[in-house]
This record gives structure tokens, C-alpha cells and sequence, in this order.
């Protein structure tokens, strides 16, 4: 999703050669460590994902409105992981790329896509958990299976029309100088946005989001005090009420989980979305290894989704070692009960 510095002072391609790269000015050591930590993220970002997938399609026991926004997120996020990151660490350790023109404005697309379409999901599902947490008496009814089809709809549908719109018709390049020079004379892929689109992609993709999922952990977060006062109270009343403690238990434990996946996205995507705002107004003068380095950080928020549900959800930790002791292979084991009311 982002892209090299542009030279001013470009006037010819002596700078680069006839479609020629940039020399490295990293040792081999260095750019076969740089392979292996990227390789191993990108490996956990897929299986990670990819056991919530297996999970959530397998066991009908998960089978609800909330858990198919997780599914359709953690298709993102595995997509991204599978079919973006690859390429991404070819580029960023080769300082090349190698692969044309044409499938360098796909490969963005798709990654911009992708990206989007991951935060999006995190704010869907944030509102989802603010129906259940703040009006429950009325969620059935408004967060229906229907309705969260429409809302995986649109978090599709909106980054994919934006993301190739965008790129394929290089609105995001426009007014940008030596723009034209530095794709004709070099394999560096240079995929920048100019302050108009800068600005549109920081809103839409962090400034937006972030707010709605602000607002709505700040609510949240209020309701489940209240909880937790009514918390302290039931405790002196009969077992009766055990249902409801337990209820009241699921709420707060709800909004810590929503905390915490708002304080990964903010730390893994503000910085890089921060500096395609700002870029522009610095004469793209930032770095070529500073990008890529803020570009992985928020392709890590798709490592860290799958790690947050496991650690906070019980059903994930359960599912998982059903999968790996091979257990989903049984036609019937589909069935059985994997959410537990404790």
C-alpha cells in the first residue's frame, strides 16, 4: 500500500538505469533475516486465520451473526496473509519489483483492498457488540443473519470499489512530478498518493473507523460499569440469579475484547496511514525503508486479529485443538457443543 520517495531533481533515468532497480544496500545476512521473520509472520497470519475459518464453517455450535463477521474477516485477513504479504516481502527486501507494471497496480489494488476491508470488519463487529451489550432486549431482531449479510456486503464491496478504482485509474498519482519518469525508468513499483487521496484514504481507512469504534467502546465501556456495579449486588442474592451474573460476566468480558482490538488496530495502522496523510505535504521525502517498515506493522493487525479471539474466546482455544488432534475429519463431531456457559 505504499510506495518510495520521489527525487525532485529526476530528470532522466541515470539515476536508475533502463528499467533497472536501485542498488541493495542491504548484506545478505541482513536480507536473509529480513526472509525469515517475514516469512514466519506472514505463515502465522494464514494459519491463524485459517483455523478461525475451519472453526466458525465447521462446528454449527458457532454458527451465528457475530461469528460470520469473524469468519468474513478472518477471510480477509488469511487473503491478505496468502496472496498480498509474499510479494510485499519480496519488495521490501529486494528493494524491486519484478513482476511488471500491470500486476504491480494489481498486487496494490489488493492490498488496498484487503486492508480496508479488514478494518471495516473491525468496526462492524464493534457494532454488533454494541447492539448486543447496549440494547440486547432488541438484537435478535436488528443483528439477523440477514442484515450482517448486507454489512459483509458492503465491507467487500466498498474497499474493492475504491481500492481498484482508485489505482487503476491513477487518480492517486495526479500532479504528483517526475510521477511518469520514475515508472518509466525504474522496476520500483511506485504506487503514491498525492494530498488529495492521501487525505480521502486517511479518512476512510483509520480516521472514520477509529471514531465509530471510540464512540462505541466509550459506550460500551459504560454499560459494563453499570454491569459491574450490578455485579457486586447480585452476588448477595440467590443462586437464581446466576443467569444473569453470567450475562453481565459476557458483557464486560465483550468490551475488554473490543478494547483490545481497537488498541491493536490504532497501534498497527495509525503510524502508516499517518504518513500517507503527511507524505505528500513532505515532498514524498520519507524514507523508502521507514514505509516498509510501517506498512508491515499494519499488515501485522491480520496476525494479531486471530490471536486476540484465541486468547479471549475459550470456543477458539477448543476448536483448535480439535483441528489439530484431527478430530473434524468425524462427519458427526460437527455437532457437538463447543460454547460453554461458564
Amino acid at each position: 500500500m505504499l510506495s518510495p520517495n520521489i527525487s525532485r531533481d529526476l530528470t532522466d533515468c541515470s539515476e536508475f538505469g533502463n528499467r533497472s532497480c536501485p542498488k541493495s544496500f542491504r548484506s545478505a545476512a541482513v536480507q536473509g533475516v529480513m526472509y525469515l521473520f517475514i516469512t514466519a509472520a506472514f505463515i502465522l497470519t494464514i494459519l491463524g486465520n485459517l483455523a478461525i475459518i475451519v472453526s466458525i464453517s465447521y462446528f454449527k455450535n458457532l454458527h451465528s451473526p457475530t461469528n460470520f463477521l469473524i469468519l468474513s474477516m478472518a477471510v480477509t485477513d488469511f487473503l491478505l496473509g496468502f496472496a498480498v504479504m509474499p510479494y510485499s516481502m519480496m519488495r521490501s527486501v529486494e528493494n524491486c519489483w519484478y513482476f511488471g507494471m500491470t500486476f504491480c497496480k494489481l498486487h496494490y489494488s489488493f492490498d488496498l483492498m484487503l486492508s480496508l476491508a479488514s478494518i471495516f470488519h473491525l468496526c462492524s463487529i464493534a457494532v454488533d457488540r454494541f447492539y448486543a451489550i447496549c440494547h440486547p432486549l432488541h438484537y435478535a431482531t436488528t443483528m439477523t443473519v440477514r442484515v450482517i449479510k448486507q454489512i459483509i456486503a458492503v465491507c467487500w464491496s466498498v474497499p474493492t470499489a475504491f481500492a481498484f478504482g482508485v489505482v487503476f485509474s491513477e487518480a492517486y498519482a495526479s500532479g504528483i512530478e517526475d510521477y511518469e519518469m520514475l515508472v518509466k525508468c525504474s522496476n520500483l513499483c511506485p504506487i503514491v498518493f498525492n494530498k488529495l487521496w492521501g487525505a480521502v484514504l486517511f479518512i476512510v481507512g483509520l480516521f472514520a473507523p477509529a471514531c465509530v469504534m471510540i464512540g462505541i467502546y466509550v459506550k460500551i465501556f459504560t454499560v459494563s460499569q453499570r454491569h459491574t456495579c450490578e455485579l457486586s449486588q447480585a452476588h448477595r442474592h440467590s443462586k437464581s440469579d446466576k443467569k444473569n451474573v453470567l450475562s453481565k460476566n459476557k458483557d464486560r468480558k465483550a468490551a475488554k475484547t473490543l478494547s483490545i482490538v481497537m488498541l491493536g488496530f490504532l497501534i498497527c495502522w495509525f503510524p502508516c496511514f499517518f504518513t500517507i496523510l503527511i507524505d505528500p505535504f513532505l515532498n514524498f521525502t520519507t524514507p523508502l525503508p521507514l514505509f516498509d517498515a510501517l506498512n508491515w506493522l499494519g499488515y501485522l493487525n491480520s496476525l494479531c486479529n486471530p490471536l486476540i479471539y484465541g486468547f479471549f474466546y475459550p470456543w477458539f482455544r477448543k476448536t483448535f485443538k480439535y483441528i489439530l488432534k484431527g478430530k473434524i475429519f468425524s462427519p458427526y463431531f460437527r455437532m457437538i457443543k463447543v460454547l460453554s456457559e461458564d
